[in-house]
């Protein structure tokens, strides 16, 4: 994809849209601080890591479900091996962890029920009881669960069991599983701003923001809450095209 970002298209247009970065503050301008697009043939090992292969939720993630097509995209498949549905996860554990900026990611969603992708932060301060989400919040700024209209964003924290606390707000999209779109977070210190296709979409300080790094993670998974996956045609995929991290800079 080209480096300028184009104005999004509107809802329901499916097919090529991009982001567009909201106004930054006056005496600031946005710098992209990192960055994937997804060329080559082989994912860049010194962005991303896959979690070692496994049970997840009530499938497995293994890294053979992750792959680039050759055509600047990250693929990740769900498949069916016996009783067995595979997934993928890649994230930037150990390798890229930011606080606040603007999080981009362009998708094309997945098609069949069953499972569902993700395009979220997460570090291990999520599991932290008793600070309102400020030594972590996991931050999804995209799931996508059902064969409908709908995404969902979420917000995470005190994730310990009887603790944890969620704030989330469901947007319906006309057209989301049709085409590319972008998906987007602005992480401010003292609020949180979604956008879909560059359209705000949800603002929302739920009590604490998260003040300290966090990690990108783009996933797919299966679980009870899905649709049943006994009657998605797989195997299925969710592509990204790329994802861009900004930061506000002095002009």
């Amino acid at each position: 994809m080209g480096w300028l970002l184009a104005a999004g298209l509107a809802w329901g247009q499916a097919g090529q849209s991009e982001d567009t970065l909201p106004p930054p503050p006056a005496g600031k301008t946005w710098k992209m601080v990192w960055h994937d697009e997804f060329d080559g043939k082989q994912l860049d090992e010194t962005k991303w890591e896959t979690p070692p292969d496994g049970p997840r939720k009530t499938g497995w993630w293994m890294r053979k479900a992750v792959l680039l097509d050759g055509q600047g995209h990250l693929v990740i498949q769900t498949s069916r091996e016996g009783d067995k549905i595979i997934g993928g996860c890649v994230r930037t554990k150990g390798k890229f962890e930011h606080a606040f900026g603007y999080y981009v990611a362009r998708v094309r969603l997945q098609k069949e029920q069953g499972h569902w992708s993700a395009f979220w932060l997460y570090g291990p301060g999520v599991q932290t009881v008793g600070s309102d989400g400020r030594k972590g919040t996991e931050i999804d700024i995209y799931e996508k669960f059902w064969p409908n209209d709908e995404v969902q964003h979420t917000l995470y924290w005190d994730s310990s069991g009887k603790d944890e606390k969620s704030r989330l707000k469901t947007v319906t999209v006309p057209g989301i599983r049709e085409g590319w779109h972008t998906f987007s977070l602005w992480w401010k210190p003292d609020e949180y701003v979604f956008y879909v296709d560059g359209k705000e979409t949800w603002r929302i300080n739920p009590g604490g923001i998260c003040q300290v790094p966090e990690y990108i993670k783009l996933s797919d998974e299966t679980n009870t809450w899905c649709k049943d996956i006994t009657k998605a045609r797989l195997p299925d995929e969710f592509l990204v095209d790329y994802v861009r991290v900004f930061d506000l800079v002095e002009k």
